[in-house]
């Protein structure tokens, strides 16, 4: 993987209606659309977006994630992040959002707090 790819896999959460995309690799400019797009792609009333594998974001992965919360927003989806590092918590928190976005240390605390 180099330094501007990124893997995005989505699955089935645990619980009906809840989706896991797995987002691995750092998020920027050159990478934020694939996860822009598979956000869009899904369907399901809870998406958990799982940034475990993460190391770090740019000011456009923030953008991306604020355009993704407001979009499951507005469709009536609930939307949280997973596994956020010291250095995405920070960037986050840098740009005064991090109270924005509901944020969880493992799938399946995301997911109990989704059912």
């Amino acid at each position: 993987m180099t330094a501007e790819s990124i893997r995005v896999v989505g699955r089935a959460g645990a619980n009906p209606g809840v989706h896991i995309l797995s987002v691995k690799g750092p998020i920027t400019e050159a990478t934020s659309a694939a996860l822009q797009e598979a956000v869009r792609a899904v369907a399901a009333r809870g998406l958990i977006v799982d940034l475990t594998e993460v190391p770090w974001v740019d000011s456009m992965a923030v953008g991306t994630l604020v355009r993704a919360f407001v979009f499951c927003s507005k469709c009536d989806r609930k939307f949280v992040l997973v596994g956020l590092s010291p250095r995405v918590k920070n960037v986050l928190r840098m740009v005064g959002l991090d109270p924005l976005f509901k944020a969880y240390g493992t799938v399946p605390e995301a997911e109990s707090a989704l059912s």
